[in-house]
């Protein structure tokens, strides 16, 4: 500031002004100072900023995936929300590997910033207790950690499953598969048990079988796809239900390769309204997981967190309701036509 002051011939103070309160100084002034600033090359230290002011405009947010839509719509839910407020997330990305989702806890801790917003696959606790003690308040998103030492936003992913199945069996398909990953990753679990719910309902009408995989990923819905074409040729197969949607859109692949038809041999829907998998030439029914919803909650519920005295802030879940989304996978085209008039 000493520098600018003096190419720009003012005072530091108001080198300060124009940084900090621009409405109070004199347009040429301003542009002189703005001038000497660009001339020197001096960028704002936001970091140093904020520590001296003991508190920080930085919200941390990190994901398990950026390629799925759902973690897509949740930083741009948290970022519109936390612009609102003049504030900025920072977003890392952990790649679905757990050790690269504890670097970048690190990271943000050691950033300073506000607050962290997390959303795992897998169960981070340990993580999240140690952030927390450095006073760092921690959000979880989309997985509930069945403890009550931070605030949660959940979307009720037994009801993402719950929704798929019914759908399935309201346009009366009876003969259904689940194709998922394993159990230990939570959405995963509670899904599958949405989906018995469902079928469990029928009394007996309806069957189900579950073909497990051991990833999320396209090459599990092939390989999966493989096994369940046969079926679908005999008849013993008329619905699956993918928990992802890239698992559905590699079914979709290899049935069509099989020569057949969907949905009219066999209805496929996934489960996570992944805006990767809708680009195929069969528009996919899927859920939505109410990302952006979840973003703005989990800053309103970090900033609430901050406002409040440690000692007697009590920890709060928000529980957000999926949404079905019908596209040509399980009703057809001449449906959606029908529908959109």
């Amino acid at each position: 500031m000493t520098d600018v002051a003096r190419a720009a011939g003012v005072a530091i103070g108001t080198v300060s002004n124009v940084l900090n309160h621009p409405d109070k100084v004199a347009p040429a002034t301003l542009e002189r100072v703005q001038g000497a600033i660009a001339q020197l090359g001096f960028v704002r230290n936001t970091n140093a900023q904020q520590l001296a002011a003991g508190r920080s405009r930085s919200i941390g947010l990190v994901v398990i995936d950026i390629s799925n839509s759902l973690f897509v719509d949740i930083a741009r839910g948290a970022q519109r929300y936390a612009t609102e407020l003049s504030m900025n997330v920072l977003v890392a990305n952990s790649d679905n590997r757990i050790d690269q989702q504890r670097a970048d806890l690190d990271f943000f801790d050691g950033a300073r910033v506000g607050g962290i917003l997390l959303a795992p696959m897998e169960d981070a606790g340990d993580d999240v207790a140690r952030i927390r003690t450095h006073g760092r308040p921690t959000i979880m998103l989309n997985y509930d950690t069945g403890r009550n030492d931070c605030c949660q936003v959940l979307v009720d992913n037994e009801e993402v499953g719950y929704l798929a199945a019914r759908h399935l069996i309201e346009i009366g398909r009876t003969r259904l598969a689940f194709v998922g990953g394993r159990d230990y990753l939570q959405p995963v679990a509670l899904r599958r048990r949405g989906v018995r719910r469902a079928v469990a309902e029928e009394n007996g009408r309806v069957t189900l079988q579950e073909i497990p995989t051991e990833n999320l990923d396209p090459p599990g819905g092939l390989r999966a796809g493989e096994e369940l074409a046969p079926q679908v040729r005999d008849g013993r197969l008329d619905g699956v239900i993918a928990v992802t949607d890239l698992l559905a859109m590699a079914l979709i692949q290899v049935f069509g390769a099989e020569g057949i038809a969907v949905p009219g041999d066999v209805a496929v829907m996934g489960c996570d309204h992944n805006s990767a998998a809708w680009g195929g030439m069969i528009p996919l029914t899927s859920v939505q997981m109410q990302g952006i919803d979840m973003g703005r909650e989990g800053v309103r519920l970090l900033l609430a967190e901050l406002g409040e005295d440690p000692a007697t802030h009590e920890h709060v879940t928000t529980v957000l309701r999926p949404e079905l989304v019908v596209r040509e996978s399980t009703v057809g085209r001449s449906a959606i036509s029908a529908a959109s008039v």
